[in-house]
């Protein structure tokens, strides 16, 4: 009998007949089959134009979302012209991209589409050089299963030693995943170098199906993720979560002027969600690098850096535009409108930098032990446009901080027009502020025509603000319409349940005490006192617990227990152990001891 060896496998000639009629099957075989050739082909390209590819040729295992790379021995440059073409392995084109068309620089990001159901077209750059590498994103996902092939023309990358571009079918050729993970899993992998699930966030977005019921982890791992990324509303219950906060980035130049529409030219492309109705959201929500429509969203350990450079238009780098939004130990870069948080959203233990009105939108808005750095001199942190009917945005326990070369009295609390917004509420309890707060601290625009008369029901109130050495800050200069609030107005608006109607997160996290919250934490000694701080919903039981652990430990192994109290927020103190080690607290919920919530990682080092 005939017999073949493919991989661990050996084939009958009747299994091999079954399986050339499986396209999966038979695609993996051709791969197989031009291996040798396809290496031989490879050296005589990378010899000629010092190139590495990535997937590399007669790859398999491919993610379906993997962009295409090629790494030269100097920068490149991107032409304007030629075109990028992907076919399978039997010769069908599959995608194509045109240098030269501008209908090649869009695409379909995450199934968006307006307000009345149009898919919309982002705009987006097929190509991105950084370093010495080319990056090449298709205008779609691959298929699993397939093998396919790629042609560059001429052009499309311009290098010293005079780059052809790749014409031979068989010189850059690799297949994919035979299948997506199992439909109903809970858990997915994202990592740059494929070996997990997905190559993308996006990817791994798009592989939960609309109308998602259940809760699904997208963990992903260490690297830089260069995309723009968008949730529809139709999947809820996702939290993205990167393995290491500072060394899992998430980047793209996103912005107004990349990606705006106007309502009164380009009705297809309006926002499907808008909290200002008739009003400006109808035309700015596909600016951010990270969009959320869904609700029940949360991000945790990870970086979102909008690189937009400085003076490029308003480009924020999340936007949350649902309900119950959670960011948990996340850093948010950007310059203008970093954050912009629509609906319910909880923060905590989080970086975010920018300059102008970098933390905005209509709220409602609860931030707690996080910190705020103020890039440049004479600007705002916030602009809260929220209605009548929710609070805005209030501010607990955190640090407003400044970059090097940021002025002393040169920066704005928060800014509006109480003509076009006549509710705004920025509530600042429990802060330390740095130099750079202008004593006056608040802004009503356009100024100096607007004066306070025509600001009734703004709350531009504050409570204990304090410099960074904890001392008071002089607030007998602020603005005369604001005001600094009463002992039991601040105990109202310190519980996240009443600013976010009724909805609290569970979340736990560690800072070591000595240090201020916000920032990644670094190693600490044994015997260090670490503030753990938490929040749980509206009555939960006296009897939760937060656990010390070691990392990797299961939750039986215990070393440590210390009770909540029957708050929504609050912190405990721990001891860090004597021995080295990596360690994590986690919150328990009884009489079940279900785990709800795991903080960062505390690293105990040797004195």
């Amino acid at each position: 009998m005939l017999k073949e060896q493919l991989g661990t496998h050996t084939w009958s000639s009747g299994e091999l007949a079954h399986a050339n009629s499986v396209p999966r099957v038979r695609a993996f075989r051709e791969s197989v089959a031009l291996y040798l050739f396809a290496a031989v082909v490879l050296g005589w390209v990378c010899a000629a134009f010092a190139v590495e590819l990535s997937p590399s040729s007669s790859a398999t295992q491919v993610c379906i979302d993997t962009p295409l790379s090629i790494t030269f021995n100097q920068t490149p440059q991107v032409g304007t012209s030629g075109v990028t073409r992907v076919f399978q392995s039997d010769g069908t084109l599959v995608d194509a991209i045109d240098l030269a068309d501008p209908n090649s620089r869009k695409r379909i990001i995450g199934g968006a589409v307006s307000d009345n159901g149009t898919p919309h077209l982002f705009n987006y750059f097929p190509v991105i050089v950084t370093g010495n590498t080319a990056a090449i994103y298709l205008h779609r996902q691959l298929d699993y299963g397939q093998a396919y092939y790629v042609t560059i023309d001429p052009g499309v990358l311009v290098d010293g030693e005079g780059f052809a571009g790749i014409s031979d079918p068989h010189a850059w050729r690799f297949s994919t995943k035979l299948s997506a993970p199992a439909q109903g899993t809970a858990q997915v992998a994202v990592a740059t170098d494929g070996t997990g699930d997905f190559c993308t966030v996006q990817g791994a977005i798009d592989f939960i199906p609309p109308g998602n019921a259940q809760a699904v982890n997208v963990n992903v791992r260490k690297g830089t993720y260069t995309e723009l990324v968008y949730v529809v509303p139709t999947k809820p219950f996702i939290t993205v979560h990167g393995e290491d906060r500072d060394r899992t980035i998430v980047q793209y130049p996103n912005n107004n002027t990349l990606n705006s529409s106007n309502p009164s030219t380009d009705t297809a492309n309006r926002c499907i969600q808008q909290r200002i109705p008739n009003g400006p959201d109808f035309f700015n929500c596909w600016r951010a690098m990270f969009g959320v429509e869904a609700s029940d969203f949360s991000l945790e350990n990870i970086t979102l850096h909008n690189t937009t450079p400085l003076g490029g238009s308003q480009a924020e780098a999340f936007r949350g535009n649902n309900d119950r939004i959670l960011l948990n130990r996340v850093n948010l870069l950007s310059f203008q409108d970093t954050l912009r948080l629509q609906t319910s959203g909880f923060v905590t233990n989080s970086y975010v930098e920018g300059d102008v009105d970098f933390m905005w939108g209509t709220g409602a808005a609860f931030f707690q032990a996080s910190e705020f750095t103020a890039l440049h001199s004479a600007e705002w942190y916030t602009q809260v446009r929220n209605p009548q009917t929710n609070h805005g945005f209030v501010y607990v326990g955190n640090r407003f901080t400044r970059a090097a070369g940021v002025s002393d009295n040169s920066y704005y609390l928060s800014r509006i027009e109480p003509l076009r917004f006549p509710f705004s509420e920025v509530v600042f309890i429990n802060n330390a502020m740095d130099m750079h707060i202008i004593p006056v601290g608040w802004e009503l625009d356009p100024k100096p025509a607007t004066t306070c008369a025509q600001a009734p029901s703004i709350h531009f109130w504050e409570y204990h603000s304090t410099d960074l050495d904890g001392n008071a800050v002089d607030t007998s200069q602020r603005l005369s319409c604001s005001r600094q609030i009463t002992d039991g107005e601040a105990a109202q608006y310190s519980d996240p349940a009443f600013v976010l109607a009724g909805w609290v997160p569970n979340t736990v996290n560690a800072t070591p005490a000595t240090v201020a919250p916000g920032r990644t934490p670094g190693p600490v000694a044994p015997g260090t006192i670490v503030a753990v701080n938490w929040s749980a919903p509206t009555g939960h039981s006296a009897q939760d617990f937060i656990g010390l652990y070691r990392v990797g430990d299961p939750d039986a192994a215990l070393l440590l227990p210390k009770f909540t109290t029957a708050g929504t927020t609050g912190a405990v103190n721990f001891t860090m152990p004597s021995a080295p080690g990596q360690y994590e607290f986690r919150y328990f919920v009884p009489p079940s001891k279900t785990r709800v919530a795991s903080s960062n990682i505390i690293t105990v080092v040797p004195r």
